[in-house]
């Protein structure tokens, strides 16, 4: 008994291995060959199958369709997007402006502040000038007589004449008003005293 189980045990093996080899191998064998046959012939096999998948109402809900519809939506999400990126691109356009005009403009407000720091450069000069040519001019009534100083003090403006009174050594002053006419002394030390 034990040698008609081990029979049939072969018997059953030598029957698998006789179906993979006789139909199995060449099946397999048969479909990749045809696979790369279609291939080189440009034949895309796997997208038949889908359509013809989609065509049999079964195999419809086993092999997932590539819908128009996906596509569709696909290609809407690319313009969306593809016009959101065209939006940024004219706001950095937009803003890039905006900061080289405001960068012109800071440096039109650079050159106008160097500008007026160098006209008042200039004018502290003058005035430095200015101050320095009174102080000779004052340097020079003090080293005159009071003689000859005081007709020159009365020929001048007021203005000229309170300003070079005002700044003159009391002692030189004392001495050119009391050369002066008594009417003209007077008239110089009332606005004198206005002054102060």
């Amino acid at each position: 008994m034990a040698k008609v189980i081990e029979e049939e045990k072969k018997d059953s093996h030598n029957r698998f291995q006789r179906f993979i080899f006789i139909i199995v191998i060449p099946l397999l064998f048969a479909i990749t060959f045809a696979l790369v046959i279609m291939t080189f012939a440009g034949i895309n096999i796997f997208e038949k199958a889908q359509s013809l998948g989609s065509e049999i109402p079964l195999l419809a809900k086993v092999i997932p369709s590539d819908d128009g519809e996906d596509r569709k939506q696909l290609q809407e999400r690319i313009i969306s997007l593809n016009a959101s990126i065209e939006d940024q691109e004219a706001k950095i356009a937009q803003l890039q402006s905006e900061m080289d005009k405001k960068d012109s403009d800071n440096e039109q407000l650079q050159a106008t502040i160097q500008q007026q720091k160098e006209e008042m450069n200039e004018l502290r000069q003058i005035g430095e000038d200015n101050k320095r040519a009174f102080k000779e001019v004052v340097n020079t009534f003090e080293a005159m007589s009071a003689k000859s100083a005081a007709p020159v003090l009365m020929n001048m403006e007021d203005e000229e004449a309170m300003k070079i009174l005002s700044t003159i050594k009391p002692d030189t002053l004392a001495d050119i008003l009391e050369k002066m006419p008594p009417k003209d002394a007077a008239r110089y030390t009332s606005l004198l005293s206005a002054e102060e």
